[in-house]
C-alpha cells in the first residue's frame, strides 16, 4: 500500500470517522433485525419504508467481570435484545479490536426490575407475541424497559444458540418490525441485485437526503484526503507509475488526454481505492454489517462517478445511488483532475530514487506484514508465466537497458530455495 499513501497515515482517520458516522446514523432509528432494513440509510433498497418510530432508552449497564464501571448505553425501544447486547458490547469494547470482542450469543443480559425481581432478556421466550402465525422478536418496548433501567451483562458458559443468526431466521416463522409482504419476503440478495426502475416516493427520498446531509462533511473529508498531496509525504510510487503510463501513451502515439485519465483512474482509484472503500475490514479490525456494506456501495459509486469523464445521464428513472450525489459530482471531478495534475507536475523519479523509496517503506513496515507470503504469491505468478515474462523483458528496450531480465532470473533463482518453496505451497 505504499503507492497511494498508507491508509492509516493519511486516509485512515477520515475513513474511520465516516464509518463511525454511518453506524451512528443508522442506529438513530429503527433497524429490522431480520431484513437488515433501517429508517436511516443511504441505500434505497435497504430503507425501512414503514413509519416505525423508535424512542431512545438510556440504560445503566454493568458488565460483570470486565473491570469497568457501569456505563450509560443508548438503545432504541424497538431494538431486539441482540441489538441491545451489540450496542452494550460496543460501548464497553470501543477501544478493543472487533475480532477480540465477545459476541452477543456469548453474553446474558439481565434486567433488575426491582430489588427482588430480575429477568434474563432474550429475543425469543415464552412471552413472545405471535402475529399472523409468526413470532415477533422481543424488544425493549416488549419488556417495558424504562428509561434509566439497570441492566447487567455477563459472559455465559452456555451460548444462546436458539436463534442462530437473527438475519437468517425463517421469515415464515419470525419477524421483528414488519410482517413480510411479497416484496419484503424477497431474498435480500435479489433486493441488492434488483434494478427496478420506479420513482422513489418523496417521503423516502427525504430520508435518504437527510442521512446524506448528516454524513456529507465526513465524506468530503475522506475524498479530499484520498485526492490530495501532502508536502511532507508526496505519493512517490503514484508519481512513478503515472509517469510510466504517460511514457506508454507517448510511445504508442496516444495524445488524447481522456485516454490517459481513464488509464490512471482504472489503475488507482478504481482498482485500489474503491476496493478499500467497499471493504474497510481490509484496513480496520471492525465489523462490517450488511447495512454498512450497502451504504459504502453508494459512497463507492459516487467516487467512481467522480473519477469518470463520461457525462452523467440522469433522469427520473435513474437509480437513487447515482442521483443522491449528482450535485456533488462536478466538484468532486475538479478535485480528481487537480490531483492528477499535481501528480503530473511533481519532479520525476529515477529508478534509483524509486528503489530507495521502496526500500525505506519496506524497512518501516517490516514487522507489520508477512513479506515472505507476499513474495511467495508473486513467485507463483512469475513461475507460471516465466516464458512470457522473459520474452516481454527481452523485447523491451528499457528493461534491457536496466538488465531487468537478469534481475528477474536472480529473483526466481532465490525464490526456488526450499524455504520460499514451502511458503509458496502453504
Amino acid at each position: 500500500m505504499t503507492g497511494p499513501h498508507l491508509p492509516q497515515e493519511t486516509v485512515g482517520e477520515p475513513f474511520f470517522l465516516l464509518l463511525c458516522a454511518i453506524k451512528q446514523q443508522i442506529n438513530k432509528g429503527s433497524i429490522d433485525a431480520i431484513t437488515g432494513k433501517a429508517r436511516y440509510t443511504l441505500n434505497e433498497e435497504w430503507l425501512l419504508r414503514e413509519n416505525i418510530e423508535a424512542k431512545p432508552r438510556n440504560l445503566n449497564v454493568s458488565f460483570q467481570g470486565c473491570g469497568m464501571d457501569s456505563l450509560s448505553v443508548r438503545a432504541m425501544d424497538t431494538d431486539t435484545l441482540t441489538q441491545v447486547k451489540e450496542k452494550i458490547l460496543e460501548a464497553f469494547c470501543k477501544n478493543v479490536p472487533y475480532s477480540q470482542w465477545p459476541r452477543a450469543e456469548d453474553v446474558d443480559l439481565e434486567w433488575f426490575a426491582s430489588s427482588t425481581q430480575s429477568y434474563i432478556l432474550r429475543d425469543l421466550d415464552d412471552t413472545s407475541v405471535v402475529e399472523d402465525g409468526r413470532k415477533k422478536l422481543n424488544t425493549l418496548a416488549h419488556y417495558k424497559i424504562p428509561e434509566g433501567a439497570s441492566l447487567a451483562m455477563s459472559l455465559t458458559d452456555k451460548k444462546d444458540n436458539t436463534l442462530g443468526r437473527v438475519k437468517d431466521l425463517d421469515t415464515e416463522k419470525y419477524f421483528h418490525l414488519v410482517l413480510p409482504t411479497d416484496e419484503l419476503a424477497e431474498p435480500k440478495k435479489s433486493h441488492r441485485q434488483s434494478h427496478r426502475k420506479k420513482v422513489l416516493p418523496e417521503i423516502y427520498l427525504t430520508r435518504l437526503l437527510s442521512t446524506k446531509g448528516t454524513l456529507q462533511k465526513f465524506l468530503d473529508d475522506l475524498f479530499k484526503a484520498i485526492l490530495s498531496i501532502r508536502e511532507d509525504k508526496p505519493p512517490l510510487a503514484v508519481k512513478y507509475f503515472f509517469d510510466f503510463l504517460e511514457e506508454q501513451a507517448e510511445k504508442r502515439g496516444i495524445s488524447d488526454p481522456d485516454t490517459l485519465h481513464i488509464w490512471k483512474t482504472n489503475s488507482l482509484p478504481l482498482r485500489f481505492w474503491v476496493n478499500i472503500l467497499k471493504n474497510p475490514q481490509f484496513v480496520f479490525d471492525i465489523e462490517k454489517t450488511d447495512h454498512i456494506d450497502a451504504c459504502l456501495s453508494v459512497i463507492a459509486q459516487a467516487f467512481i462517478d467522480a473519477c469518470s469523464i463520461s457525462d452523467l445521464q440522469l433522469g427520473k428513472d435513474s437509480p437513487t445511488n447515482k442521483l443522491l450525489y449528482a450535485k456533488e459530482i462536478p466538484e468532486y471531478r475538479k478535485i480528481v483532475q487537480r490531483y492528477y495534475k499535481q501528480i503530473h507536475d511533481m519532479t520525476p523519479l529515477s529508478e534509483q530514487e524509486m528503489n530507495a523509496h521502496l526500500a525505506e517503506e519496506s524497512r518501516k513496515y517490516q514487522n507489520e506484514f508477512n513479506t515472505n507470503v507476499a513474495m511467495a504469491e508473486i513467485y507463483k505468478y512469475a513461475k507460471r508465466y516465466r516464458p512470457q515474462i522473459m520474452s516481454a523483458l527481452e523485447a523491451n528496450p528499457t528493461a534491457r537497458r536496466t538488465q531487468l531480465q537478469h534481475k528477474f532470473e536472480q529473483v526466481v533463482a532465490l525464490m526456488e530455495d526450499n524455504i520460499y518453496e514451502c511458503y509458496s505451497e502453504a
